[in-house]
């Protein structure tokens, strides 16, 4: 495993271990991550697991969707939408999610601190 600063990856899982349009929470940087894959767009989302609104690290256990284009996760406590690629939220101009550069590589998913 790679260790992760603002300029390596550091792996996480492999591909197998995400659950299609569903989160995987996982440990990174001394942070919850929420991992998701969707499998329309074949894209992987990794978004802090932190629900602001319910102040719990529940967003990897929440239901994803898509609108106008935008893919998001829905919180499974109180339900406001969070765009999985940017981490704003669709219900909130208040709230913003902190994201994770993503990549796939030799099918183990790495991620990085978004620049």
């Amino acid at each position: 495993m790679e260790t992760s600063n603002n300029s390596t990856w550091t792996e996480i899982c492999s591909v197998k271990d995400l659950t299609p349009n569903g989160g995987t929470c996982a440990q990174f940087n001394d942070q919850q991550v929420a991992i998701f894959l969707c499998k329309r767009s074949d894209n992987v989302y990794a978004i802090a697991n932190f629900d602001p609104f319910g102040e719990a690290n529940v967003l990897s256990r929440g239901l994803m969707g898509s609108t106008e284009e935008i893919t998001y996760v829905a919180s499974p406590l109180l339900k406001q939408r969070f765009n999985l690629a940017t981490g704003e939220c669709l219900d909130s101009e208040v709230h913003k999610l902190k994201t994770f550069d993503v990549r796939v590589e030799n099918e183990q998913v790495l991620l990085k601190e978004a620049s």
